[in-house]
This record gives C-alpha cells, structure tokens and sequence, in this order.
C-alpha cells in the first residue's frame, strides 16, 4: 500500500517539477518557481515521511528535500537569463529590499565569522534557512503576473484549504493522525534524530494538555496547519468580498473549512490570531460587520467552554489564561531565558544557536520558542529589530497598495499580504513560526509582489507629477 502511495507521490511531483521547469527553462516563466512551492510546501513533510517509510532510503529523501530549493535557485538563474539586458532592468530600492539585505548580510557576516559554539555546516544551514525566504521575497519584488496567473495561485491555496480540512474530517473518523499511518515517527527518528513522544508515537505537538489529539491534516504538525489556516482564510473572505454574489459558495467553503481545520488543530495562539486577524480587518478596511462576526465567535467560544465542553478542556483553557498551563509556562521560561542571553550579548551568539530547526543542536539551543527572541539571541538586538521593521514595512506598504492599485488582483494579493502577516505576527510570539515554509514564504512573496505594485504606482505618480 505504502509502495502505491510513494509511486503516486512521485508520479505527481515528477509531473508538477517538469510543468514548472518547462515553463522556466522554455518560455522563460521563471516566475513560476512560486507554483511548485504552493502546491509542494504543504505536502513536504509527509512526502518526506512517505518515502522514508516506503524505501527507508535517506539519499532519496534528500533529493526530494531539496527540490524546494532547486526551483527557487533556478528561478533566480532564468531571472538573470532570460533578462535581453540585466544592467538595465529596473530596480528602485524600497525600505523592505534595504531590511531584507541588511538582515541577510547579518546573517552571511555572523556565518562566516568564529562566534558562537555551533559547527559551520550548521551555520551553512541555517543561514540557508533565512536566505530562501529573502529569495522568494525577491522573487514576487519581480513578478509581475496577469490575472489568469493571479487567478491561477488562489485557486491552489483554496484547494489547500478545503483539501486540509477534509483530511482533517478523515482523521476525526478513523480517530487516527494521518501522520501515524506515513512513517512521521520513522522519519524524525532516522533523519531528525527526533525519538517518538507523546501519547500517540508521535510529538507532543501533536496532543493537547488533556491529552485529546490536535489534527494537522498533511502539513508537518498542528501549528503549521493553524497559521495556513489565515491564509486560506483571508484569502477566502478577499474573494468574497470582491466578487458577483452568485460566485458566493466556493469562497463561503474555502472560509469554513479553513475555520474548521483551526478548531481540528486545537492551537491557542491561531485561536487568538484568528480573531486579532479579524479585528486588523475590520478596522482597517471599514468592514465593520466582520468585529460582530468576530464577537460572535468568542462568545460562542465561551459558552461553549463555560457550559458544554468536558471539564478536561475547561481547565486546559483556564490554566492557559493563567499561565498555569506547563505549555504556556514553558514560553514564559523560554522568552526570559532568550531575553538573559540578549542581555548578556547584546550583539548576538551566533547562528544556529537558537530556534527548532534541524540545524540547531539541542545541546546548544538558547531559547527558541519566539521567532523575534530566536533573531536577537542569534544576531543581537540589532537583528531582532531589522526583522520586526520587516514586517513593519511589509504589512504598511501592502496596505497602501490594496488602498491605491487600480488592479483586483494586485489588491487581492496585497489584502491577503497584510492580513496574514499581521495575524502572524501572535504565532511569532510562541514558535518558531518561519519554518513554517507553505504559510511563511508564499506571503513573504505576496509581499513582495506589493512591494513591486508600490513602486510602480509611486513611480507613475511621480511621472505623471
């Protein structure tokens, strides 16, 4: 069975890379590199696990490993080909291109130089980790789409959504993690070096303190379903919003199976994210009705705690607001231990000292559960601070360009860039939230994508002026 499911693994993802290539290397669409990781991010993971389990070959798991990273770097490489003259292409620096290179140069300077206890393979590593998601920024700074393309990247983040959820749906029946029947734990253990924890062979992830089972779907945990959820969620309600009525059930579908997906993962801080992520729309775009929708779910939320949940569930909420849940305490503990050791070096400790990636050794970790905190104790305060102007910069700009673009698409792209972003931004405060590749680099795209109308309508204006 298992041997089934790997030939067809392979079968899809050969015929998804040759799409994407052809149309790279033959026609010089090299923006279609951000196709592959739409449709492939989400299923990395249990791709990955999938074929552990099936060949229990590593040298096979690393080449799908780092397909992700062969189509981003030949992206770039048919950019600078395909350009009839590089030197004269246009580029106006904005303030997020300034950041993003000033944070990656950080990092290559912090690479290359002896500080810190961590290996330089594992510094290679993680430097890699924060320079893919500038690339795919770089990319959509440079993509410039039609609306049959546009139209093409929403259609797969609904299939995502909807996809996820009746995964989710399937789990709930068979009362089993989709994870517990693709060699997830196999796969930790023999490439992570990750022994099996938890309740169910698995993570403690993926169980909640009443030790009821939190459903990830085919993403790679929980908490990276959650934070997807925003993504197809925003990216459900911009359609609706701003499309014929008639056309009201697909987006109303994308919308609740991404709610139900939420509710299946069991995340609190998605719970919370979801909810600040309304209310950032609501104000922002004068939607007033969805604060209304937004109350109403808490209520409900609630009443479902205070008068109908098991008493297991109840206390797992109390102990969370009161910090007298172990989970919750844990990020308490993790933040101040970061929080010493940026006091302690203002300028940093090095890469690959901090964080939950493979890269970082267990031994050497230095917090990791605050994706800012994860940047200060690495690069300093300075790091942390270039981040955060990031995301700063990146959720403004997108907003000026869904409030001024004459373009539907280009504002449906800067609406679902803004929103996500910022309803990201609760997630960063408890994980290590930009590994999470699906959700983190396609709106790091969609941000540059703004990026790119931005300047394009400030540099007409100026023309025009």
């Amino acid at each position: 069975m298992s041997l089934i499911i790997l030939s067809i693994i392979t079968l899809l993802t050969i015929g998804l890379i040759f799409w994407v290539l052809s149309k790279m290397l033959l026609y010089g669409k090299w923006e279609y590199g951000i196709y592959f990781l739409l449709l492939f991010l989400p299923f990395y993971t249990t791709v990955l696990s999938v074929t552990y389990l099936t060949t229990g070959s590593e040298l096979i798991v690393k080449l799908f490993q780092f397909l992700k990273e062969i189509v981003i770097l030949t992206s770039l490489i048919c950019f600078v080909l395909f350009q009839k003259n590089l030197f004269d292409y246009p580029f106006r620096f904005h303030q997020v291109d300034i950041l993003f290179l000033a944070l990656l140069t950080m990092g290559f300077i912090y690479m290359v130089i002896p500080i810190g206890e961590a290996s330089t393979i594992n510094k290679a590593l993680y430097f890699k980790n924060m320079l893919v998601p500038g690339l795919v920024y770089f990319m959509g700074r440079n993509t410039l789409f039609d609306d049959r393309e546009i139209k093409f990247l929403f259609k797969g983040i609904f299939l995502i959504a909807i996809g996820a959820f009746f995964v989710n749906l399937f789990e709930k029946t068979i009362d089993t993690h989709l994870q517990s029947l693709t060699g997830y734990a196999l796969f930790n253990q023999a490439i992570n070096d990750m022994e099996p924890t938890g309740n169910f062979g698995l993570t403690w992830t993926f169980e909640t303190q009443a030790t009821t089972k939190r459903l990830a779907s085919f993403f790679s945990d929980p908490l990276e379903l959650a934070s997807s959820v925003l993504l197809g969620f925003s990216a459900g309600l911009i359609w609706f919003l701003s499309s014929k009525r008639e056309n009201w059930f697909v987006y109303t579908m994308v919308m609740l199976c991404s709610l139900g997906s939420l509710f299946f993962a069991s995340s609190r801080a998605a719970f919370l994210s979801f909810f600040v992520m309304i209310f950032f729309i609501a104000m922002i775009f004068r939607l007033y009705k969805l604060i209304f929708l937004g109350i109403g779910f808490f209520l409900f939320f609630v009443f479902y705690v205070v008068f109908l949940a098991s008493d297991d569930f109840y206390y797992f909420v109390v102990d969370t607001i009161t910090f007298e849940n172990p989970s919750s305490a844990g990020h308490v503990l993790e933040w101040l231990i970061a929080l010493d050791s940026m006091i302690a070096n203002p300028f940093g400790i090095g890469l690959a000292m901090s964080g939950n990636v493979g890269s970082v050794e267990e031994e050497l970790r230095v917090g990791g559960e605050n994706q800012f905190l994860i940047f200060g104790v690495q690069l300093g305060w300075i790091g942390m601070f270039i981040y955060i102007l990031i995301l700063f910069y990146g959720i403004r700009t997108a907003l000026k360009v869904f409030n001024r673009t004459e373009n539907l698409m280009t504002a449906r792209i800067a609406f679902v860039a803004a929103t996500v972003k910022f309803g990201l931004l609760l997630p960063l405060f408890t994980a290590n939230a930009e590994v999470y590749a699906y959700v983190s680099w396609l709106t790091w795209w969609m941000v540059g994508y703004s990026v790119h109308a931005y300047q394009n309508i400030t540099y007409q204006k100026t023309l025009i002026a």
